[in-house]
């Protein structure tokens, strides 16, 4: 039989290497991360003490905080579905999801301080009672329409209610997270391991934890970002939110993923495995995903914008006055036109060197879409994007990255605590064999 190293030429089915383990590559991408966190975590300390410096780090806390969150939900979610769909696109990407679910316990430290600062983010939490948001608003502090949402979402939207769903929020995740990774471990160590009980039995328990769990995770989901994000405009309205988080989620997951894949497929155990046809899948999933992304966000700003309802429009014109309009167009150009034009080539899916630059773009644009999302909500930067003698808004950019840097350190240190290859699943098997043109 030939090696793993001829994998176009070889007839027979290819074989795993004795080592199932991340090379020890891994470890200087660890090292690295690190060295990014430690110089932009400087490059933000400097910034908090400029002009509006300790407004900005706080909101682009939020930011970071939140881009983090979607990597580690986004996973989970993906973790389920693969579960409840089955093929081998799921069984190599398993071990990086896995990874990524394992580091909430890292995201949920991460929103102590938006917790610890929710009255300098949100409304709200500043005006807790009818008696703090009328007082506001004869002082000119909010307007009447935020007066009168802010009580009539006084049970959702308050310090109390917000740390309550917080809790209930990772708890749910941590219980399910280290419930679905203590099974996948099992999985591989059952005694009757490759036999089609042992993968009935696994599947069949897997399934009936996923099925319900992925309708609860888009539910508390959907909760979390109204609570900890849209509420920052606590005047606006929108029934697809949550579900555009959760494609935005997809689309900021499979980059990841299918970068990890990609880097990792150059040594062993993922060069044995991830063939030119699972890239080809991933790369055909990413641009389902781009496609969904952009029908949701466009057919919001469409019913939106024929409504042209008082109540709804000023978030749109928040975001497309005073400078935000080129944020706004660099948005949907880097995050979806692009995207969707280069996923169209069935080579460029096929191209490793250039699906690395796609990926690594794809997130660069997931971090222009949260901060269009983010900064026009407040008062100071709705309708008015301020650059020149703004130093302190570059926080946007060290702060999230420095947590982005911290969160991938977590992520690779996890990625290197388990075998990379799924043993006991019968795609296992298939994957090894020889692929054939598609």
């Amino acid at each position: 039989m030939h090696s793993a190293h001829h994998d176009d030429v070889h007839h027979g089915p290819r074989t795993l290497p004795a080592v199932l383990s991340a090379p020890d590559v891994v470890l200087a991408w660890r090292m690295r991360a690190v060295i990014v966190f430690a110089v932009f975590a400087l490059l933000s300390v400097g910034l908090l003490f400029t002009p509006l410096g300790p407004q900005h780090f706080i909101r682009s806390w939020l930011m970071g905080s939140m881009t983090c969150f979607n990597f580690m939900g986004g996973a989970l979610a993906f973790l389920m579905v693969q579960y409840l769909s089955g093929g081998k696109w799921g069984l190599v990407l398993r071990r990086p999801l896995e990874a990524m679910t394992r580091t909430w316990w890292l995201v949920l430290l991460m929103f102590l301080p938006v917790l610890i600062s929710m009255k300098r983010l949100y409304l709200w939490a500043a005006f807790s009672t009818p008696e703090q948001t009328l007082n506001a608003y004869k002082q000119g502090l909010i307007s009447q329409e935020q007066q009168i949402c802010i009580n009539l979402k006084h049970t959702m939207l308050s310090p109390t209610s917000a740390v309550v769903q917080f809790i209930i929020v990772f708890t749910f995740l941590g219980v399910l997270i280290t419930l679905l990774n203590r099974w996948s471990i099992a999985r591989d160590a059952d005694p009757a391991a490759g036999t089609m009980r042992s993968y009935d039995r696994w599947r069949v328990a897997f399934e009936n934890v996923a099925g319900p769990c992925t309708l609860f995770y888009v539910v508390i989901m959907t909760d979390f970002v109204i609570v900890f994000l849209k509420s920052l405009d606590a005047t606006w309205y929108s029934s697809v939110y949550g579900l555009q988080f959760l494609v935005a989620q997809g689309y900021a997951v499979l980059a990841l993923g299918v970068l990890t894949l990609i880097l990792l497929s150059r040594y062993e155990p993922i060069k044995t495995i991830f063939r030119v046809t699972e890239q080809h899948d991933m790369g055909k999933l990413m641009f389902a995903f781009t496609m969904l992304n952009i029908y949701l966000t466009f057919a919001e700003f469409l019913i939106i914008w024929s409504g042209n309802l008082p109540d709804e429009i000023p978030w749109y014109l928040k975001r497309i006055h005073g400078g935000w309009w080129y944020i706004c167009t660099v948005d949907v150009v880097c995050h979806w036109v692009i995207p969707f034009c280069i996923l169209l080539s069935r080579d460029f899916k096929r191209s490793k060197a250039r699906m690395v630059w796609l990926c690594c773009f794809m997130l660069f644009a997931r971090l222009v879409d949260m901060f269009w999302l983010t900064e026009p909500n407040f008062k100071d930067a709705a309708g008015n994007l301020h650059i020149a003698g703004n130093i302190s808004i570059l926080s946007y950019v060290t702060v999230p990255v420095a947590l982005i840097a911290l969160w991938m350190w977590f992520y690779l240190t996890e990625l290197t605590k388990r075998p990379l290859i799924v043993l006991n699943d019968p795609h296992t098997a298939e994957a090894l064999e020889p692929e054939h043109a598609h």
